[in-house]
């Protein structure tokens, strides 16, 4: 694990408190996301020798599940949560997974212009205010490559799509699912033409 950002920012870890941090892969399964993260990847139609960056990566379970699914593509994981960090870092290596993962801001991506395939975030851009999901979105359009796309899954806000739309991308139709102990959750595929 590398840290990547140069300030250090606030931010709010997965399950709203780092004491619920033992309870994040217990809900990743009973909630039914594990379904949400294999659509994800799915619609991502990644090719071998692709690179793909997940943006809260969290404890690393859509970066596992890629990397079983996708053994070809190169993946790389930001979060700024150590302890999470740590646990995907434990995680992917029982899996056999090879991953990169990063200490980092999803406002301030320490990765050049144009160097990823694919960006995924799920669960995540819910913790962020409007300011910096903008900061977020004009991020990700810079590190993506021009025929790059961004897969992302949250809670469903009713503007995300326009947000999305403004950072300069072009929002496919928006998927919907109903999960077990959440909210509705909005599957965004955005493609940067």
């Amino acid at each position: 694990m590398t840290e990547t950002s140069s300030q250090e920012r606030d931010y709010l870890p997965g399950m709203g408190k780092h004491h619920l941090l033992p309870f994040y892969d217990l809900l990743h399964r009973v909630s039914g996301f594990a379904a949400v993260q294999r659509e994800m990847i799915g619609l991502a139609r990644l090719r071998g020798g692709g690179r793909v960056l997940d943006v809260g990566c969290g404890t690393g379970n859509l970066l596992r599940a890629t990397g079983k699914r996708h053994p070809d593509v190169e993946l790389v994981g930001v979060d700024p949560d150590l302890k999470m960090l740590a646990r995907a870092e434990s995680k992917t290596r029982r899996a056999g997974v090879k991953v990169r993962l990063d200490r980092g801001f999803a406002q301030e991506l320490a990765f050049p212009d144009g160097s990823f395939d694919v960006v995924f975030s799920s669960l995540m851009l819910h913790h962020l205010d409007q300011a910096a999901k903008d900061e977020m979105l004009a991020e990700v359009r810079r590190v993506l490559r021009p025929d790059g796309v961004l897969v992302l899954a949250d809670i469903r806000q009713e503007a995300a799509a326009e947000r999305i739309a403004a950072a300069g991308f072009t929002v496919e139709p928006t998927r919907l699912r109903k999960l077990r102990m959440l909210p509705v959750v909005g599957i965004e595929v955005a493609r940067v033409h």
